[in-house]
């Protein structure tokens, strides 16, 4: 009888810890009994008629397991209708006897490997599927207290580099305008920004009781610097989360001079552009405006975090995850996705509890903007202008009121 098989991808962009997770899987399975094979290019394979696989040995697991990046090579392939249809590469798992599909990615990743066996299924060819759930933007909407794999070292090294800037300007004596990766939520930018005491932070999660503007964004920027002014410290740093570009209009978008393409599964390419220089120019103008000399400069934290080699939170993370894959398969769980708690217990989360009633999509985890964590450092950390500082505020702004933070926000 055939050697039975597990078959793993990893989907969409990568995050720290997508080796440490197949990595993991492998050694756990292959100690097993079981044959693993990797598949290249995330879900392009299974409608190819020879896809890119390679077959994970121990010692290839062993080898990835604490790298950066990732060793399959991965995709945001979206397959059609049409390439169920026509294309899938049913062979492939008939002809490797293959029993379960990991997939490892974020939610459109797990929305496919749903179609993926329920097609398999039709075919009376039943498959296991598991999800491991990976994003460096933390928003998939895990228990509280569970973090995304990737995140802490995405953050870890995003403070790094975020630390860096704010010793230049204290330095140099100018500003840095830094956006921070984040697709719909602000974790990133935040959990940044908080940890090098970063005089201003905006992400989309402040605009709950106002629409987010271009207007507003600057105005909070341009708060935070003449607030340091009368402070006497004529520098500092404003980390922007990219997620304020998904709720802006189009109007406001085409006035930020801003061109999306967008990618297979619908979703703005932001990587494609510097929303920090696109915010650097917006602030550079105003300050102009208001007779203040321009000293901004702007820089992006982004694919410089997505390879980071994990640090040792994700090695530990990743490796229960892993484990937790072998644990949920052989208890007969399917179409879910592995979850490991605060104290490392391994649970399943099934996809149809966490998806959107009438969408179908699985909906963001967003910063809890009302949480004592969050309020404390908006509180106590960063620095804006207040009623407090509307007399001192007039030897730059003529109108201080509009650049009050609470105003400006509507709080």
């Amino acid at each position: 009888m055939k050697q039975e098989a597990i078959a793993i991808l990893t989907g969409g962009g990568p995050a720290p810890g997508m080796n440490s997770v197949v990595g993991s899987v492998a050694k756990t399975f292959l100690q097993n009994g079981y044959r693993v094979i990797g598949l290249h290019e995330g879900y392009t394979g299974l409608f190819a008629r020879e896809p890119r696989t390679a077959d994970i040995i121990y010692a290839i697991a062993d080898d990835i397991f604490n790298r950066g990046g990732s060793y399959l090579k991965m995709s945001r392939f979206k397959p059609t209708d049409s390439n169920f249809q026509n294309d899938f590469n049913l062979d492939f798992f008939v002809d490797n006897n293959i029993k379960l599909l990991v997939t490892v990615g974020g939610d459109d990743t797990a929305s496919t490997a749903n179609r993926v066996a329920k097609f398999l299924t039709d075919k009376n060819y039943p498959i296991s599927n598991i999800h491991v759930p990976k994003t460096i933007d933390n928003d998939l909407p895990l228990p509280p207290g569970s973090p995304t794999f990737g995140f802490e070292s995405a953050q870890n090294q995003g403070a790094m580099i975020a630390r860096t800037l704010y010793v230049d300007a204290r330095t140099s004596e100018n500003w840095f305008i830094v956006a921070a990766m984040g697709r719909s939520a602000g974790h990133l930018a935040f959990g940044i920004g908080a940890s090098c005491h970063y005089p201003m932070i905006v992400i989309p999660e402040m605009f709950d009781k106002t629409e987010i503007t271009v207007d507003k964004i600057v105005s909070l920027i341009v708060s935070s610097i003449v607030k340091r002014k009368i402070m006497g410290m004529d520098y500092g740093a404003a980390i922007v989360s990219e997620g304020v570009f998904h709720d802006l209009s189009t109007e406001e978008v085409a006035k930020a001079g801003v061109t999306f393409t967008y990618d297979a599964h619908g979703h703005p390419e932001l990587g494609k552009i510097s929303k920090a220089h696109v915010f650097n120019q917006l602030v550079e103008t105003r300050l102009i405006e208001l007779g203040i000399k321009p000293r901004v400069r702007p820089v992006e934290i982004g694919y410089e975090v997505r390879c980071q080699t994990p640090v040792a939170y994700d090695l530990v993370y990743c490796t229960t995850l892993g484990i937790g894959v072998y644990k949920l398969y052989k208890e007969g769980a399917t179409g879910c996705m592995v979850y490991a708690d605060p104290a490392g217990e391994v649970r399943p989360l099934y996809l149809k509890d966490l998806q959107d009633p009438v969408t179908g999509k699985i909906p963001p985890r967003l910063v809890d903007i009302e949480s004592n964590k969050i309020q404390s450092v908006i509180q106590y950390i960063m620095a804006y202008i207040t009623p407090a500082d509307y007399q001192a505020a007039e030897a730059y702004l003529p109108n201080p009121e509009a650049y009050d933070f609470k105003k400006i926000l509507n709080w």
